[in-house]
């Protein structure tokens, strides 16, 4: 009688180790889960969309008949989802500009339309032979503000750029670059 009381005690001992291994292994694939849950939102978030973005520097291209310098900024989309439209806004200056210039009523608009995935597409400016005659002579600066937005899940995404003309490269150097995301893929929102 006893083995059969000492046996009965080992199996209800057994049976209470493999029911906690059994939970263990339980919360674990729980908490695995959840970790594939928040990788698949961050994969969803920033690689399932359109990453619009230049792919070169801005060109400089011959002056049209009017006398007015034309440029070129070429852009693409990085992204592995199309863009549904991307809107062009155009500011230039003799003083640096800055991105809230963007957002004033006197700033050109242009609407570049859908993009899929790895398009390319340009977006011209002009700027007065005047300015550029002033510029060239160092008797005046000149300055741009481009930025490119579109929609993206969540919101509204963007890349803009302020940059100032140099004469002896006949170019532009970049003084500010910077992308925009929806207010949940912004790190600087998080908790």
């Amino acid at each position: 009688m006893v083995d059969l009381v000492f046996l009965q005690a080992i199996g209800g001992i057994a049976t209470a180790v493999a029911t906690i291994a059994l939970v263990i292994i339980l919360f674990r694939t729980v908490k695995q889960l959840e970790a594939t849950v928040v990788v698949s939102k961050v994969q969803t978030e920033y690689r399932f969309r359109p990453w619009i973005g230049p792919n070169n520097s801005i060109k400089v291209l011959p002056t049209n008949s009017d006398g007015r310098q034309q440029f070129d900024v070429g852009i693409r989309n990085f992204g592995e989802l199309p863009a549904e439209y991307v809107m062009a806004y155009f500011k230039s200056g003799n003083n640096m500009l800055s991105r809230t210039d963007l957002k004033s009523d006197n700033v050109e608009q242009f609407n570049l339309g859908p993009m899929l995935p790895n398009m390319e597409k340009h977006y011209w400016f002009w700027i007065d032979s005047e300015k550029m005659q002033k510029a060239k002579e160092g008797t005046e600066k000149i300055f741009t503000a481009i930025y490119f937005e579109y929609p993206v899940s969540g919101g509204k995404s963007g890349y803009g750029m302020i940059s100032e003309y140099i004469p002896e490269k006949n170019g532009f150097n970049h003084k500010d670059m910077w992308v925009e995301t929806p207010t949940p893929l912004n790190h600087d929102n998080k908790k």
